[in-house]
């Protein structure tokens, strides 16, 4: 099993970060069919193979992720897929 773990500063605020976090995850669901649901400030996502969160504050959001043996193959692409929508989404 891998993992992933993404932590990054914004300067967005709170209100316009989850908006942001929940365009990454429904770039996430399009890519990789996952379903993705809200607790709190707390992103819950998973499909078959991985499961995770997106946990977003004022001036950060940090993502941890935790892919089963098929899709930790591709793990470093799946990561990189996150950083590029963190890039777009969280400026």
């Amino acid at each position: 099993m891998s993992e992933i773990h993404l932590h990054r500063k914004h300067t967005i605020g709170l209100k316009k970060a989850k908006v942001a976090a929940q365009k990454v995850a429904d770039d996430l669901a399009q890519e990789y069919g996952m379903e993705s649901e809200w607790d709190g400030n707390v992103l819950r996502f998973s499909r078959s193979g991985v499961e995770g969160s997106l946990e977003v504050a004022k001036d950060s959001v940090a993502l941890d992720a935790k892919l089963g043996f098929l899709l930790s193959a591709f793990r470093h692409r799946i990561e990189d897929h996150v950083n590029e929508n963190f890039d777009r989404y969280f400026v």
